[in-house]
């Protein structure tokens, strides 16, 4: 007894108790040759069937003579009548079709037991037979179908309705033929046949608008016995509501109001859950959804707690107002045993919850979170963050119990969404900053992350020299020096050179600190102390600003590129940096970075395409001989502008790419008419005054549905500097020739023609890039006010300080720095600070002071600096 205990440990920790584990495929090949032996083994067959399903299913390759054999072997078993070992044969057809030839001499076995009188081999018969079955060979096996789906036998029906939707990929006119016979089965008293009938009705005619408008209205009127089949209904009826706006939406809302009252609970939450995914349903819509969703949640059944409580999440997000109803039935979910339930009732408890229980919400999660996985821990984390930008008074409670969270046990992710949420905060809460840096600060004493540790110390280096007493910021930072890894270390000694640059109180103390790392064992440490060093002694606000606070802002691609380029050939003009590309957006949106995980992943995936889009228009053009003369591309319009409307015979799409001296409209058009092919396409463009057409470089020709690029280049004013603005009419010319609309065929004579497109217009944004600058006053003292402009306006048009901010930016194109794009509520007035490089490397920061004047909109006193006068005269300008 003891060895048997033995024996089946071992096995079990060998292959999990699996009987085929360490199986091969050769051995196994080779017990099929039993298929062969008289009489039938049926037993012994069976399980070698079954090894063969299994191998298949785990992707264990077997090749086509192999699977050949071996199908042909398995034909013999059609001789014995034992109904398992049939079914398995069935099977291993369906799974051999595939991989195996000449699968069609069974066509006839299977055609025999499909009209024969088991009924129980009729059934998969079908299927196996319909899996073989070739477009060619449809037409021999219609007659068949068709009498096997008005079959008395449900599983038959049931059988030839599947396998009919799956060959109607194949041949969807022959299926089309099936419709009576779809129509009679679906008055079948068995639930899944009428739910197959139906659906293999909806699939005929999907592509038909106008008859699936019908299907629907017939049977919501005539009442259905299958729930399946009203659960098909009801999504089909949600997808015409959605998709097309000229029906009776009424009629099918109201037949979607009418599932809710249905005694399935199937129904009624696939009703609720399809009235709730709708795209414009109004609150009161909504109503009666969430009332039965709010019944579910106190149901016996956690497969209906779940379904609703999920459900309602997804509606908080929308909604929150219209479940504030269901909050006291989520409480008493949050104690459910099933912590998925536990879970979804909490974050959306989070979401409608009211400031005024935010602490009892915040009591009961806490005994909540140590019985839950980190995954569910970070759904909760992200709840909490949406809570505290909706009540930002409540910051406190939450940031303390986020620095509790931070204190347990938790895996990186855990660690990192909880760091993401409070670095949120700190961006959106400014009473909240000291706060949070406080509990960083603490997690980084303990952390085992160097990624967080990195990101925590970046955040100290920007925000903490501004905070009213910096210093008590310095022990934890020192701290890393001294304990941490070379990564950690040399970011602690960046953090510590900014509260050196930043606070003139702390530089002797900042200059002893990093004295210590210059005898650093990491060569990274120790340059970047001994560069740090040399830039605080020199005492330069804007030496510091270059250096320290603000670091380079340039793509790294385009600055690896333009030194390899450089090396290349040699010279001895220096390297200039400011024939480098700006980074498209040197420091991501916080906001952006920490929302939810898909939200996030698809943020980054955007900067990246970003910075790729740039890099490769500069490529496409440098390859043009007539624009590879113009220099270094300074910047490419992010988004394209639309010059005609999306259903016209011809679509144009503009991007503007901007040179030091000149700016290169790029027009991507498509012709989407296929009876003509356009040849010598060229847009012309009328310029303003000051504007000069330099060359315009066509399109060879216009394929249907191929776009193709044409190309014009406008010279900007010389004389002058200041008129970067204007308006240009553009017309599309082109030759004509009519071609046949199958064969592509063009004829050999065209004529000429013309299409008259929208207006472009160049602005002042096009030719200023957004740059960050972490640290605002820094670079305004580096700047220095020797081109500033200053002048007060009266926005009257604008009638609150948002809206105010919101078009500024708009109108000069630049980036909000220390985040003075958001308003704090409630305030009269507001400083905003926008930086950016204009046109040829010149730095240009603006500060614009808003205030409300009483109802008679917004007063701004704005102030320009530049390196370069005419590029202050432009910003100032186009605000006026």
């Amino acid at each position: 007894m003891l060895l048997m205990k033995k024996r089946d440990k071992k096995e079990d920790e060998e292959g999990g108790g699996n009987p085929f584990y360490n199986m091969e495929k050769a051995s196994v090949l080779q017990e099929a040759r039993t298929f062969n032996e008289t009489p039938i083994k049926v037993r012994k067959c069976n399980h070698i069937l079954t090894k063969i399903l299994y191998l298949i299913n785990q992707g264990e390759h077997i090749g086509t003579r192999e699977a050949t054999e071996t199908f042909f072997a398995m034909t013999k078993l059609f001789q014995s009548q034992d109904i398992n070992l049939r079914r398995m044969v069935y099977l291993c057809i369906k799974e051999m079709s595939k991989i195996s030839e000449d699968v069609i001499i069974v066509t006839s076995s299977l055609t025999k037991d499909m009209t024969g009188k088991e009924d129980q081999f009729r059934a998969p018969a079908i299927r196996a037979l319909c899996t073989i079955t070739d477009s060619t060979m449809l037409q021999s096996i219609e007659r068949y179908m068709k009498q096997a789906i008005v079959d008395k036998v449900h599983a038959v029906s049931s059988a030839a309705l599947t396998s009919s939707l799956h060959l109607s990929h194949q041949g969807n006119d022959l299926v089309k033929r099936w419709v009576n016979e779809a129509q009679e089965a679906i008055n079948s008293d068995n639930v899944m046949v009428q739910y197959h009938a139906l659906g293999l009705l909806y699939h005929i005619r999907r592509n038909d608008k106008l008859a699936v408008s019908k299907l629907v209205t017939k049977f919501t009127r005539h009442s259905l016995k299958s729930p399946y089949a009203y659960c098909l209904l009801i999504r089909i009826a949600c997808k015409l509501l959605n998709e097309d706006e000229g029906i009776d939406s009424k009629m099918l809302f109201q037949f979607l109001e009418s599932c809710l009252r249905h005694k399935s609970e199937m129904v009624i939450y696939e009703a609720a859950h399809a009235i709730v995914s709708m795209k414009s349903t109004t609150a009161k819509e909504l109503a009666p959804a969430v009332s039965v969703l709010q019944l579910f949640c106190s149901s016996a059944k956690p497969t209906l707690r779940f379904a609703a409580v999920r459900t309602l999440n997804k509606v908080a997000m929308k909604h929150p107002a219209a479940v504030t109803a269901c909050n006291l039935d989520l409480e008493n979910l949050i104690t459910d045993v099933n912590r998925s339930i536990a879970t979804l009732a909490i974050t959306t408890l989070l979401k409608t919850g009211s400031e005024s229980s935010i602490d009892r919400l915040m009591k009961q999660i806490t005994t909540f979170m140590p019985e839950i996985s980190d995954e569910f821990k970070i759904v909760v984390v992200q709840a909490i963050r949406s809570l505290c930008l909706k009540f930002p008074r409540k910051h406190g409670v939450m940031m303390n119990f986020l620095s509790s969270m931070l204190r347990d046990e938790g895996g990186f992710d855990y660690k990192k969404s909880i760091v993401n949420t409070i670095i949120s905060i700190i961006e959106e809460n400014v009473d909240a900053k000291e706060a949070g840096l406080a509990h960083l600060c603490e997690f980084i004493e303990d952390c085992e992350h160097t990624v967080l540790a990195t990101r925590i110390l970046h955040l100290l280096g920007r925000e903490g020299p501004r905070t009213p007493t910096p210093a008590k910021y310095i022990r934890f930072i020192y701290n890393r020096v001294i304990l941490e890894n070379a990564s950690v270390r040399a970011a602690a000694v960046t953090a510590l050179a900014k509260f050196g640059a930043h606070c003139e109180e702390l530089l002797p103390s900042i200059t002893v600190l990093l004295e210590r790392s210059l005898l650093d064992t990491d060569d990274e440490v120790r340059d970047r102390a001994t560069f740090y060093l040399e830039v605080l002694q020199q005492k330069q606000a804007a030496l510091n600003s270059a250096y320290i606070l603000n670091g380079l802002q340039v793509s790294v691609v385009g600055l690896e590129r333009a030194l390899h380029n450089y090396t290349l050939d040699p010279s001895e003009k220096p390297f200039d940096m400011k024939t480098v590309p700006l980074a498209t957006q040197p420091i991501v949106d916080q906001k952006a970075a920490i929302s939810a995980p898909g939200e996030a992943m698809s943020a980054k995936s955007t900067d990246k395409v970003a910075a790729s889009r740039q890099d490769i228009y500069a490529e496409q053009l440098a390859a043009i001989p007539e624009l590879s003369n113009f220099g270094h591309l300074f910047k490419s319009s992010s988004m394209p502008v639309e010059l005609t409307e999306s259903e016209t015979e011809y679509v144009v799409r503009c991007v503007k790419h901007t040179y030091s001296q000149h700016v290169v409209f790029q027009f991507d058009c498509t012709n989407t008419l296929n009876d003509q092919l356009l040849e010598n396409v060229t847009v012309v463009l009328e310029p303003s005054d000051g504007f000069v057409v330099v060359c315009t470089i066509p399109a060879a020709k216009l394929v249907y549905n191929e776009p193709a690029t044409a190309y014009t280049c406008v010279a900007l004013s010389q004389d002058d500097p200041v008129l970067v603005t204007g308006t240009f009419s553009c017309t599309l010319k082109f030759t004509i020739k009519d071609c046949d609309p199958n064969t592509g065929e063009p004829d050999d004579e065209g004529y000429e023609d013309e299409y008259v497109l929208e207006d472009i217009e160049l602005t002042v944004a096009d030719h200023v890039q957004k740059v960050m600058k972490p640290n605002f006053g820094a670079s305004w003292e580096e700047v220095g006010p020797e081109n500033e402009l200053e002048d007060t306006y009266a926005l009257s048009s604008m009638k609150t300080l948002e809206e105010a901010v919101k078009n500024i930016i708009s109108f000069v194109g630049m980036q909000p720095c220390e985040r003075s794009d958001k308003v704090p509520e409630g305030r009269s007035s507001h400083t905003l600070y926008l930086a950016g490089v204009y046109r040829g490397g010149h730095d240009i920061l603006v500060r614009s002071k808003l205030a409300l004047t009483g109802g008679e909109g917004v007063t701004m006193q704005l102030t320009v600096r530049s390196t370069d006068p005419h590029a202050s005269e432009v910003v100032a300008s186009v605000v006026a």
